[in-house]
């Protein structure tokens, strides 16, 4: 039996590349599975002992990106998430648009009151009596996680908030909570904290079946950075206009001419936006 290969995932660790992980990542980019199956061989055949994931990731989105440029761009959603950056406002923002989606009435950014001290809450969110204040962290390395001191933190900068607003007239017709967002991971110790304390938490892949992943998919909300048609540049200008979403630039195909993308490109940009709108 051949030795398996080892390969370094971003943590730095090392594990044996499994195939079948590969296939069911590719999987969510709704590509045919005989494409699928294809670029899994193709990159199973290239890999060498040692080989970053990020190398196969970059190796199975070339390969994806050439077969259909829709499918590449739900195949990058989690990096599309880490290019909202430089600063964490766009995730911000897009955290928003998702509430929003699911019912929810949302302000962003707003300076709030607390007990003891003013906060800058980065969303606040509210449907019927429910009321939440929910941080965002956002990561631009894959290898970065939200360990336990994260919600602590979060926990008790809502709970002064809490009991600021528990002064206002009808507090005893709502509920209160604390949230915390991020486009990477939980680790084992956060979420058991959140789970203790009533801290609603999502990030990539938590809650399971509920992580942002699932929720984009289901809301057809992808970010603009999943965009292959469009460069780092354009996708940079786009975010400092505040615009986030590919279905922004769907309803609002004006906002291309502003940041200077020549017309011939708005049928290639407007027809992959409007597909990645559509729901699973």
């Amino acid at each position: 039996m051949n030795k398996p290969l080892l390969i370094k995932k971003y943590s730095g660790e090392y594990e044996a590349f499994d195939i079948n992980k590969l296939i069911n990542s590719l999987r969510r980019s709704r590509a045919d599975e005989d494409i699928i199956q294809d670029i899994a061989r193709k990159v199973q055949e290239q890999i060498e002992e040692g080989m970053t994931t990020k190398r196969i990731y970059q190796m199975a989105f070339k390969m994806l990106k050439a077969k259909s440029r829709v499918s590449a761009s739900k195949y990058k959603l989690k990096k599309a998430l880490m290019e909202l950056g430089p600063t964490g406002f766009p995730f911000e923002r897009f955290v928003s648009k998702l509430l929003t989606h699911e019912g929810f009435s949302t302000q962003v950014g707003v300076i709030v009151q607390g007990n003891c001290v003013q906060h800058e809450i980065d969303v606040i969110a509210q449907k019927e009596n429910k009321h939440y204040m929910i941080e965002c962290k956002y990561h631009s390395d894959q290898g970065r996680v939200c360990n336990v001191k994260i919600p602590l933190y979060i926990q008790s900068r809502f709970l002064d908030v809490k009991r600021q607003w528990e002064h206002q007239k009808d507090h005893d017709t709502k509920s209160y909570r604390g949230g915390l967002y991020t486009n990477t991971r939980f680790t084992t110790d956060a979420i058991q904290y959140g789970n203790c304390v009533g801290l609603m938490q999502v990030s990539w892949d938590y809650p399971q079946q509920n992580g942002l992943k699932d929720r984009i998919d289901k809301a057809g909300l992808h970010p603009l950075t999943a965009l292959t048609t469009l460069t780092k540049a354009e996708k940079t200008k786009l975010l400092d206009k505040g615009i986030v979403l590919c279905k922004e630039l769907h309803e609002n195909p004006t906002f291309l001419e502003q940041i200077g993308i020549d017309k011939p490109r708005h049928k290639k940009i407007l027809e992959d936006s409007q597909e990645l709108c559509r729901t699973n």
